[in-house]
């Protein structure tokens, strides 16, 4: 009862930026809600800086509500519809998820840029913008202004992306009678789900394709979710390693991440209840739903704990990375298209 007092008023106070924040990130889908709520713990930080007894609910929030928004999101995946039907982008995916953590640990050691931020960074870029950052996050032990960091420059990436790709696509030559093309580069190269879902619609809309690119580009989008599991394993693994050289003492409950259990387990009881017993995907649309929102609390509360001039003034290595990461993906993603004759 005592914990719970602490973290109440906290916790409160990350509800009540997240619920105005969800429903702008409905009317904003290229902007999102956790941008949104990033940006408004950022403006209260600015005029507020002791929060006194919230902080300890803001912390708890910013933490382990995160890792409770990724288990959550494994309730959206259904395994064997993903892997059946990703199966034509596996190597596209590979090989975009690959060059941005290539890219992201050469600019690290050339322009010495932190290294969380580097995986941060080159991990939401590769896989899926802000859940990825989620679910890397805890297990490297980034804190909350390295998050709001790395967020900020896959948002603005994600923006360019949305604004940029559709005509990008007619450029390169896709077919516009099919959404076929378009949504694998969608789904392989936009970082968030919220901006791969505007890019893809918006080529719906251009040659009237109905919902085609859009269910083409969601499907990718979820099988390069998948590529959390792995990811995540890895960092705590480089991590127990690290602990062990410097001579650290390794307590497995802190470093593995043990969410990620969860998160796989999520799925596969999604798999098993569409599969054998033919329970819709419709009954676990409100545990998709809510990951989403307890994303963009833990958003609000990372942007709480965030110095936003602080951010402004050491931003430019961050940003420089993440056009490379950006870059780098979206070139791969239409030579592989190329070399595998989907375009």
């Amino acid at each position: 009862m005592k914990k719970i007092k602490e973290l109440a008023p906290g916790l409160l106070l990350c509800l009540a930026i997240a619920v105005p924040s969800h429903f702008l990130g409905k009317q904003f889908p290229i902007i999102g809600g956790p941008v949104i709520a990033i940006l408004i713990g950022m403006v209260i930080t600015l005029l507020w800086k002791e929060k006194g007894m919230f902080q300890e609910g803001i912390r708890f929030t910013s933490k382990k509500i995160l890792q409770w928004a990724v288990i959550f999101l494994g309730f959206g995946l259904n395994l064997s519809i993903v892997l059946e039907t990703g199966r034509q982008s596996l190597p596209i995916i590979i090989c975009t998820i690959s060059a941005s953590l290539i890219i992201s640990f050469a600019l690290h050691k050339a322009m010495h840029v932190p290294g969380k931020i580097s995986t941060l960074v080159g991990v939401g870029s590769s896989i899926c913008g802000g859940s990825a950052v989620a679910a890397t996050a805890p297990v490297i032990q980034a804190d909350d202004e390295e998050v709001a960091q790395s967020i900020s420059v896959i948002f603005l990436f994600n923006v360019l992306a949305a604004l940029i790709f559709p005509h990008l696509g007619a450029m390169v030559g896709f077919a516009t009678d099919t959404g076929e093309a378009f949504g694998i580069f969608a789904g392989t190269a936009v970082n968030d789900t919220s901006s791969v879902t505007a890019c893809a619609a918006t080529w719906d809309n251009l040659y009237r394709l109905g919902s085609a690119t859009l269910d083409k580009a969601v499907t990718v989008k979820l099988t390069r979710t998948l590529a959390i599991i792995p990811i995540t394993l890895a960092l705590a693994f480089i991590r127990t390693r690290q602990e062990k050289t410097s001579g650290n003492k390794v307590e497995l409950k802190k470093i593995f991440p043990f969410f990620i259990l969860w998160f796989i387990a999520a799925s596969l009881i999604t798999t098993i209840c569409t599969g054998p017993f033919h329970i819709s995907a419709d009954f676990f649309t409100p545990m998709k739903e809510l990951s989403k929102f307890l994303i963009i609390m833990a958003m609000g509360a990372i942007g709480l704990n965030t110095d936003i001039v602080k951010l402004i003034k050491t931003g430019a290595k961050p940003i420089i990375m993440g056009f490379a990461c950006w870059a780098g993906i979206t070139a791969i993603s239409l030579a592989m298209q190329h070399v595998l004759g989907i375009w």
